[in-house]
Order: C-alpha cells, then structure tokens, then sequence
C-alpha cells in the first residue's frame, strides 16, 4: 500500500516540480542556510516540543535533502531508490498506527525548516494532515524597521500570551487588536486555547469555503476583523451556518484590509451635475423625502463640537425642506448606539451622520446588517467599508491662524490649547506652529492638553508669560467664556481675535447633493476600498472669521493668504519641516503627501511640549483616545 500511497505523491512533487520551472520558481524546498547568516539572527530560543500546523512547514534547514523534494514537499525521486522505500513504510506506518515521533525544526519568522523528519512531514502532508509535534527551537531576527520583522516580534509577545501557534498575522498591530477583543491579554490557560482553537477550526472551514484563501491576507487577519464587528462571545456562541452568512456579509471589510493604503481619501467633493434623459420627461418626477439622522454623544447646549454640528443640521433641513426630514439624539454612547441605530433606522432614517469617533466600533454591526443605510462617522482614517469617515481639513485654516497668531505675539510666546491626541489634530497644532514662523521666525508654540489631569490653564499661561492663545475653537452656547479661538489674554481680560469655523452646514449640503445624484454610490464602488472625506477651504467646509481686533495689515495678509489656500497655490505643509528631535520630515521642495499629514504623530521643532500618553488623561477623554488616539513618536 504504501508503494501506490508513493506512486501518487511522485505524480504530485513532480507536478510541482514542473509548475514552478515554467514559472520560474525556485522547485526545491527552501533552505534555511540559504535565507539566514548569522548577522541576521539576534538570538535563538528553544520551545520545546510543541503541536505545529503543517501548512507553516515550509522547507529544510540545510541543503542535504533540498533535492528529494518539490517546493510542496511531495517526493521527486524514482520509485526504486531508497528513500521511496523509506517514504512507503512511513505512509504504512501513519495509516496503521500514526506517526508519533516528533520532528526536530528550527522556526524563523513563523515559519518551520526541518531539520530531522523531512520524509515524515511528506507524508502527513500528503495525507492531508493538519499539524506535527515538534522539537522547536526559534530562531529570532534583529528589530529593524521592516514591517515584516515588526508584525513578527509582535507575533512573538501573542504566541507568548496565548501558546497559539497555528495563526499569524500580515498586519502591524492586528495581533494585539485580537489579543483586546477576546478580553484576555495575559497568560491563557488550557480551556481559554481549546476556546479559542475551536473558533479559529469553525472560521477558518467557513472562510475557506468562501474562497478566503484568495485573499492576499491571513486567516488570523479576517478573524480580528470578524471580531472586530461581532464581538468575541458573540462570534463564539455563531453556529457554522451563521458563520457563514456573516463571514458574507462582511466580506468588505476583509476586502479593504488587501489594500496597501486602506483609506481613499476624498479631498474635495464630486462636482454634482443634473442630468436628464429622455424617458426622466416621460416618467413621474420621485417625490421621496430623506430621512438623515444625527447622532451626539452630548446636547448641543454643552459642547461647541456638537454645537457645530447642530448648525450644519438645521441648515441641512432649511436648504432641503422638501427633500430632507432630520431627526437627532442627544447622549449616545458606546453602550447604546447600537440600540439608537436600530431605532432611528425603524423610523426610516436612510442616511446616519455620527459626530463622534467612539460610536464607530459598536456600529460596524448595524452597518453590516443593513447595508442599503448610509452611515458616516465623523471621524480621521477609519478603514471600515461599510462605514464612511469625514473630518475637515481644520489644518489650512489652524495654519492662517498661526499666521495671525505670530505677527501679533510680542515675546514670540504663544499658547496652543488641545483636547484630545487624536487623527487631526496633530495637523492642527504642527500647521498652527508652521503659520507662526511664517510672520515670526522666533515664534514658540506653548502646547497645553484640556484633557490631562491637573490642567490649570490660568496657571499655565501665567507660568510661561504667555498673552496670546489659542483655544477651542467655538463658544459653547450655555458658557460665557469668551476663551475659544484665537484671543489675547491681559490681565485677567480676554480680547478675541479670529475663530476658526466649521462649516459642517456646507459639508451635509454636498453630501446629500452626492447621494441623490448617485455619486456616494459610485465613490463606493473604486477599488474597494474604505473611504474618508476630508475637505477643506476649497470646499467652503472650512472658513476664517478675523474680529476688529486684528490690525488691518494682518487680517488683509490672511485674507490673502486664504484666497491662495482655496486655489490650491499655498499649502501648510510645504517645504523643508523638522520634527522636535531635528528629524527632517518633509523635504525641500516638496509637498507633505495627505496620508502623512493625517497621520501625524509628531511635532514640529518650534513647539514646546508633547504628546501625552493615555495614563495622563482624564477617564472621560479615554475612550475617544483609545480608539483614534497618536502616540508620539520616539
């Protein structure tokens, strides 16, 4: 029997063997000597024997047996050698009693090389066999800044939480992402892996089934991103068949994690033209009316954010009388957006607009169920399919801001009042920083965080004999302070300059043009991926607004300076700019790419200040920062 058993894995190495010359591949086993030196290895570390997947066996360490094997590991030699003979009593052997004795393997950036047992691993290859058990020991490479050796070493703190060895990851920051939802980040115990192994069995059948392996991602890739919309209890108590219709609901959100850049970036709107055919004479005009719904996390009456957006919707229902019907809730939190989604949709909302970035994860399932529902979260580089993102880009109107800002400060001290570390932001305070230099080359930014614990800002102006401030950017209706935007603060008076304006009333106008001209629609259908709007003054989401405060000759070099920005002639980002540790982060010459300067997590060398990290905050600022938050770079 296992002469034919070695008949038909010939046909299957020699099959290889052929496939990879006519395409040019390497038709041998991988050899380990070949792919390592010395210099490349930091350390190694012995895992003793443990249960691999025989998938991730991929080769052999040395150069000795490369030859007996195609690249898949079925045998290439003749039937009367030696080896075949070998390869026969070890396939009687696995069908008779199962091969039991463990192999020896070097493991190098997750994947297995032989060192003893090659013909063995043939054989329960051949019989289609899911693991072996191995003497391993880990050969660990040295950190470098590749992003294949970052993902591994933080593989390596996975595996060494979960005992896990059977997924891996193609995505930097994936594993810790799993590690989070499953609610367990230390050590896991035996019933929490058979828990987990089980899951991964049942999603992995039903994501092959799909066709999940002719995606450029792994399994552990999908199942994060699964998990990511269910929830892990949710996901463990799915049966096969539920797996199945889910895994093709949300076959999107595995599509964009294919995507080097995950995240098309709108810049400005489509340009929406009317068109009509013949048969739109001959065919009763629609008289549908929308519904859009706004989701706050707080009232109107408490926050300038949600203020601003309240404007943007009564301008929406007054520019769209007959067309648009609107509908708010006020105090939506992560615990209950699901609830409020599912409510607003039964009351026929069509189009959701949430206005804060910590509604995005607990949507996702909502989205997922109903796709025919437009919903868009107001927030920075999301890579959801089935949620659209869009921000504004504050940067271009922070920067004329700075402009002003610098021209006025006597002492070349300026204050810049932050709130949360997130997406965008950054933006905001290094542009602010860049239009000050623009009119004051000596000018340094005081950075201040609202959201720290022990924030004083009286406190910190006066130890830094600071007059001129930036702040929140505007009033909060039922606050008398005149502390936002741009003002000058002389004892204990506040004299205001500029704010900076959201014109989110322009944005919710556009899109709502987009959708009932069908342009949302085919945005979405480009390449597949996530999408995030991000206008600016060009497209009138943005705007200056200068008191009688700023001197003449200032307000008109802004004005200037604005009309420059919206043709596109000055941008903020341009030019030769260095980081605090002198880092040059964009070049002579040279404009700052759009994905860079969303996500910035650095700052530009005339700020004073950093960055803080999540234990500096105030808990209500946490759960903004734990999903959207920039950690400085080091």
């Amino acid at each position: 029997m296992g002469e034919t058993e070695y008949q038909e894995a010939l046909k299957l190495g020699k099959k290889e063997y052929k496939s990879c010359v006519y395409r040019g591949r390497f038709p041998y086993l991988p050899v380990l000597d070949d792919i390592l030196s010395k210099e490349d290895i930091r350390t190694e570390q012995n895992m003793g024997l443990i249960q691999i997947p025989l998938d991730f066996v991929v080769g052999t360490s040395t150069v000795g047996r490369t030859v007996s094997f195609a690249s898949n590991f079925m045998p290439i030699l003749g039937l009367n050698t030696e080896f075949a003979v070998k390869w026969a009593n070890l396939s009687d052997a696995q069908v008779n009693e199962g091969i039991r004795d463990p192999i020896v393997a070097y493991e190098y950036m997750n994947r297995y090389y032989v060192v003893e047992g090659n013909k063995r691993v043939s054989v329960l290859k051949y019989f289609k066999a899911d693991s072996i058990v191995a003497n391993v020991t880990r050969k660990i490479p040295k950190y470098s800044e590749d992003e294949a050796v970052k993902v591994y070493y933080e593989y390596m703190k996975f595996n060494e939480i979960t005992r896990m060895f059977n997924i891996e990851f193609s995505k930097l920051g994936l594993a810790q992402e799993l590690l989070e939802l499953t609610g367990c980040t230390t050590r896991w115990d035996e019933d929490m892996r058979l828990e987990f192994n089980s899951l991964l069995l049942h999603f992995t059948r039903a994501y092959e089934f799909r066709g999940g392996q002719k995606l450029p991602i792994t399994v552990g890739d999908a199942l994060t991103a699964f998990i990511n919309i269910y929830g892990y209890k949710e996901t463990l108590a799915m049966s096969d068949a539920e797996l199945n219709t889910n895994i093709v609901k949300c076959w999107n959100e595995f599509v964009v994690l294919t995507e080097k850049q995950s995240v098309g970036l709108v810049m400005d709107p489509t340009t929406v033209q009317e068109k009509k055919s013949l048969f739109s004479y001959l065919l009763p005009t629609s008289n549908r009316k929308f519904t859009a719904a706004f989701l706050y996390p707080k009232s109107p009456e408490t926050s300038d954010w949600i203020y601003a957006h309240e404007l943007g919707r009564n301008y929406l229902e007054e520019t769209f009388p007959d067309q648009i019907k609107t509908i708010c809730v006020n105090d939506v939190n992560e615990d209950n957006v699901e609830q409020v989604l599912n409510d607003v949709i039964r009351k026929g909302a069509d189009i959701i607009f949430e206005v804060a970035p910590q509604m995005m994860k607990p949507s996702l399932k909502v989205a997922v169920d109903h796709p025919d529902i437009k919903i868009l979260n107001c927030s920075l580089n999301t890579p959801h399919k089935y949620i659209r993102t869009y921000y504004a880009r504050m940067y271009e109107a922070k920067f004329l801001s700075g402009v002003i800002a610098g021209a006025l400060a006597e002492n070349d001290r300026i204050a810049y009042i932050a709130d949360y570390p997130i997406y965008g932001m950054i933006a905001n305070i290094n542009a602010f920083a860049l239009g000050a230099t623009f009119t004051n080359p000596r000018a340094k930014i005081y950075l201040e965080w609202s959201t720290q614990k022990g924030y004083d800002r009286d406190k910190f102006l006066q130890e830094n004999d600071i007059h001129i401030v930036s702040d929140q950017d505007m009033i909060t209706p039922r606050d008398a302070s005149r502390q936002f935007g741009l003002y000058r603060f002389e004892d204990g008076q506040t004299l205001n300059l500029l704010m900076p304006l959201w014109n989110w009333g322009i944005f919710y106008q556009k899109m709502i043009q987009s959708i009932i001209a069908g342009a949302y629609q085919s945005e979405g259908n480009s390449e597949g991926r996530a999408l995030n709007y991000w206008w600016g003054m060009s497209a009138g989401v943005i705007d200056l607004i200068c008191s009688k405060n700023v001197p003449v000759g200032v307000k008109r070099l802004a004005d200037h300076l604005k009309g420059d920005i919206k043709k596109g002639d000055i941008v903020p980002f341009y030019g030769e700019i260095h980081s605090q540790d002198g880092t040059l982060q964009n070049e002579k010459e040279a404009t700052m790419k759009p994905e860079d300067i969303m996500e910035m997590d650095w700052l530009v060398d005339n700020v004073v200040g950093s960055i803080p990290v999540m234990e500096t905050l105030i808990d209500a600022a946490k759960s903004v920062v734990q999903l959207k938050g920039v950690e400085e770079t080091k």
